[in-house]
């Protein structure tokens, strides 16, 4: 379970408070709308009504023990540069930051922001997933249950073969490809022998995926 940090309820923010609780993780949002507030608090219950570019108001959250502050304004990116700025400043962890163009993504970027997207619903709900869990780097759904993961070595598998693990049978996911830096092999033979600096493309129930992960 993570601490999540989310300012703005509007679409993009709401889709991702949601997703991130129903993942189990502790969400507070920040809104100055109190009616937005009113539209966001049947799916995400712990909301503040408040500025967030304001200095006196964001110190009083401690924004630092938060894993991860998600600035979810899409319309104002004056006021996304101006929080993202603040975050930095008083210590926020990880900063993920919402954009609608290329040059706005690089200025997020070169004042604070660790990453930025262009997203709505479905991208939402991806990144709640990435970020609820350790060790899951991309994820890609293909129905509610299922879906194909980007995730680290298990540490237990460095230095072992792919056979050795009896991955289908112990772990009931499939591993699709093996990624080291930007090269991809897919459909790795059984003999291949697990690298620390490896990812897997696997594909299984996300039940299994966060089972494996966070063993």
């Amino acid at each position: 379970m993570k601490s999540i940090l989310i300012i703005g309820l509007g679409r993009f923010g709401r889709h991702m408070g949601r997703k991130l609780i129903e993942e189990g993780n502790e969400v507070l949002a920040i809104e100055k709308s109190e009616e937005r507030a009113d539209t966001a608090v049947s799916v995400i219950q712990h909301i503040l009504i408040g500025d967030a570019t304001n200095s006196d108001f964001m110190r009083t959250l401690g924004v630092s023990n938060f894993d991860l502050c998600v600035v979810a304004i899409g319309d104002n990116f004056a006021m996304t540069l101006e929080i993202v700025v603040l975050l930095k400043d008083i210590g926020a962890k990880h900063i993920l930051a919402r954009a609608n163009r290329d040059r706005y993504k690089k200025l997020l970027l070169r004042n604070g922001a660790d990453e930025v997207v262009y997203a709505e619903r479905e991208i939402a709900e991806r990144l709640a997933v990435k970020y609820s869990v350790n060790n899951v780097f991309d994820y890609v759904e293909l129905t509610p249950e299922y879906g194909i993961y980007e995730v680290a070595v298990p540490e237990a598998w460095v230095g072992k073969s792919i056979s050795e693990q009896s991955i289908r049978t112990k772990h009931h996911v499939n591993i699709m490809a093996i990624k080291r830096g930007e090269v991809i092999s897919p459909l790795p033979h059984p003999d291949h022998v697990f690298a620390i600096d490896e990812r897997l493309i696997i594909m299984g129930h996300y039940r299994d995926i966060k089972r494996l992960v966070t063993k």
